[in-house]
């Protein structure tokens, strides 16, 4: 039997792009799609809940208590926020969704996608990377088998549709920045390829730079 998933935020670059490579794995009977809106990808290994509150999942327990894995990819930018409101959605509403995983199946694997240059120490001067350090480290506590996931600069996965400002240019100078550096600039499809390997496989270490996640891809 392949792996269950559970994902979340594919209506985002990162998401729409971890689901195309769940599609596409052989390791992965179904994919679960939690979204407050359609993804618009329609295709049988799929089946997709809307829900109104994100967090509020525990009238979906039936469908998701046996699944392998939850790939959280819900996310905001932290432009234009202040920490109280950028902490609501990033941290607040993460851990609640984890929590709530946590009682329906605590063996599940958890992985987050955070990001490069998160502080652990969340005392750090990036409002943003301290948020996500707090998010990180209290997922830690959880009885889930969480995997946060520090991903830099990613190539957005070909036809997505999710793709906005700086990432169309990143997708167009892409093997430049792969010559300049292989190890810091990855593809979306890496990330989800590790994160399928990390379900199957788990890792040494739950925080996961981006050469852990290199590593991982090509296991």
């Amino acid at each position: 039997m392949g792996l269950k998933i559970i994902l979340t935020g594919a209506t985002g670059m990162v998401g729409e792009g971890i689901l195309q490579e769940c599609i596409r794995n052989p390791n992965v009977d179904k994919i679960i799609v939690l979204n407050r809106k359609s993804s618009g990808y329609s295709h049988p290994k799929v089946e997709e809940i809307t829900v109104n509150i994100l967090n509020d999942i525990f009238y979906t327990k039936e469908k998701i208590s046996n699944c392998d894995a939850c790939f959280f990819c819900a996310g905001i930018s932290s432009v234009g926020l202040n920490e109280e409101q950028y902490t609501k959605v990033t941290y607040d509403l993460t851990l609640n969704f984890a929590k709530s995983l946590a009682k329906i199946n605590p063996k599940m694997t958890f992985c987050y996608v955070s990001g490069a240059g998160t502080d652990s120490t969340e005392k750090g001067r990036r409002m943003w990377a301290r948020v996500k350090g707090k998010t990180e480290n209290d997922l830690m506590k959880l009885s889930l088998k969480v995997f946060n996931f520090r991903p830099g600069f990613m190539k957005p996965s070909k036809g997505a549709k999710n793709v906005k400002g700086v990432f169309k240019v990143i997708n167009i100078i892409y093997p430049l920045l792969r010559i300049f550096n292989p190890i810091y600039f990855l593809k979306i499809e890496e990330v989800g390829k590790a994160m399928i390997n990390v379900t199957i496989n788990s890792y040494s270490k739950q925080i996961l730079e981006v050469k852990d996640i290199s590593q991982l891809s090509k296991i």
